[in-house]
């Protein structure tokens, strides 16, 4: 078995992460003189530290990063300080304004009648607060968002409404699509019919008694009201109590008390490996910096930063690329595509080659897309071809991008995504449990080597790169 294959293998066993202090950790890893962009992908996968010395570092230094807040101010901060460690240059903190939404300090749920019992409920984000004392109200069970919808009108009025879902686990996240609606948009279609709040299952795969935070949006013209998300065996244990009820009413008094900070300052963190031809559009490769205050945004982001970081050292250490290859950190993602929005915003008449995110987490890649699989097959076959050596096959469908990159979107050009498999994503995002333990490093690497790959070629293709 050649080493290539070897680490490939080991990608499926068991792994235990080994504290290393990250000085140790920053170096440029084997292979380290004049090596070809392939040997370079190949040595990443062996013995890459760059990743794990960004997303260790973050992690244990900084901690959550709600955006926003001084906290993620403090992330942008440490980032810069990494990124000018690791030579890159043009590094910069872009500010922009947003409007601030911070969780409070009591997040408690409780049923009174029938079955007495307290819940962990965590609050959802740009919801309101209940006031210190507190809402009680019967609750009204929808397992479906569809059947929320079809609720009448004022149906709900003083009621909380408590929306469910059955998300599994699968390897591209499309469960995701399906049940995020519950957290989407569940509270302000329940806020239309009259509920004066509403708690959901969480939008997660696990078993654990810890809420999955996230964002959630009302319709305009609707005021927004108290919103959390129960862990999600509390919620099926409500499900349980409604099968066992026999038609009384189940009461709950729900305790939430996040605040608006107003108008506060966040801001995208930016560096460039400078390439041969400054004349010719970069490469961006993106990731976000913020995470919700509940976890140490180990998965959700660090770890995507880490790698779009140590993919861009490593195609560096091959030798200038004639492309500049520019890395977005944003900031704000979570709550709302702050960052992405402002960094298109600021930029858009600064055309880009190609844009492409990692924004999932840090289990392996296993699939290739492109949006120019079809004007531009040589190149999305070279790519793809580049590779499959990982493990990772190609595939016809389309790429639209991570949602830190708008800016590909609105100038419409090329977009690649690095699909990472999100099996056991969804038991860790946007949790407590968000933490740098949950990390194998082994597949962090692979990770990291189809990136130097997949970005080298791209910051030395010389003809247009155009979906």
């Amino acid at each position: 078995m050649n080493k290539t294959l070897f680490a490939l293998a080991a990608l499926s066993l068991p792994h235990f992460a080994l504290s290393t202090p990250a000085a140790a950790q920053s170096g440029p890893g084997p292979c380290e003189d004049s090596c070809t962009l392939e040997q370079r992908a190949d040595a990443a996968l062996e013995g890459d530290q760059l990743a794990w010395d960004f997303v260790e570092g973050i992690t244990t230094e900084v901690g959550p990063r709600q955006a926003g807040t001084e906290a993620e101010k403090r992330g942008r901060e440490w980032a810069m300080a990494w990124l000018r460690a690791q030579g890159f240059t043009k590094v910069a903190d872009e500010p922009f304004m947003m409007d601030t939404w911070v969780p409070g300090d009591t997040h408690e749920a409780e049923i009174l009648a029938p079955f007495a019992q307290p819940l962990v409920v965590q609050p959802l984000g740009n919801s309101a607060s209940t006031g210190p004392d507190g809402i009680t109200a019967e609750v009204v069970y929808f397992p479906t968002v569809a059947e929320l919808r079809e609720a009448p009108d004022g149906s709900l009025k003083g009621k909380i409404a408590f929306v469910s879902h059955a998300m599994t686990p699968t390897q591209d996240g499309s469960q995701y699509g399906f049940a995020g609606p519950a957290r989407w948009v569940g509270a302000g279609i329940a806020a239309s019919k009259g509920a004066v709040a509403t708690v959901i299952k969480s939008v997660g795969t696990d078993r654990n008694r810890l809420p999955h935070v996230g964002g959630t949006s009302f319709p305009e013209g609707v005021a927004p009201t108290p919103a959390g998300a129960l862990s999600v065996p509390d919620a099926i244990n409500l499900e349980r109590m409604f099968e066992r009820a026999d038609g009384k009413p189940i009461t709950m008094k729900l305790t939430l008390t996040p605040r608006r900070l107003g108008q506060t300052q966040s801001g995208n963190v930016v560096g460039e490996i400078v390439g041969r031809n400054p004349s010719l559009p970069p490469v961006l490769v993106a990731c976000h910096i913020d995470s919700w205050w509940n976890g140490t945004g180990a998965f959700d982001d660090g770890a995507g930063c880490g790698i779009v970081a140590a993919a861009a050292k490593h195609v560096a250490a091959t030798g200038q690329p004639l492309r500049t290859i520019r890395v977005l950190m944003a900031g704000a993602e979570e709550t709302g595509l702050w960052g992405s929005r402002a960094y298109s915003d600021a930029h858009i008449d600064e055309p880009i080659a190609v844009g492409l995110e990692s924004d999932f987490g840090a289990d392996r890649i296993w699939q290739f897309q492109s949006n120019f699989r079809e004007a531009n097959p040589d190149l999305h076959a070279r790519l793809a071809r580049a590779v499959a050596r990982f493990g990772v096959s190609d595939s016809t469908a389309v790429a639209s991008g991570g949602a830190d990159i708008n800016i590909a979107r609105d100038q419409e050009t090329a977009i690649i995504d690095l699909q990472q498999d999100g099996t056991r994503y969804f038991d860790i995002h946007h949790t407590p449990n968000d933490t740098l333990d949950r990390i194998d490093r082994a597949q962090l690497r692979q990770n990291v080597a189809v990136w130097t790959q997949v970005v080298g070629i791209l910051a030395n293709e010389q003809g247009p790169i155009k979906p």
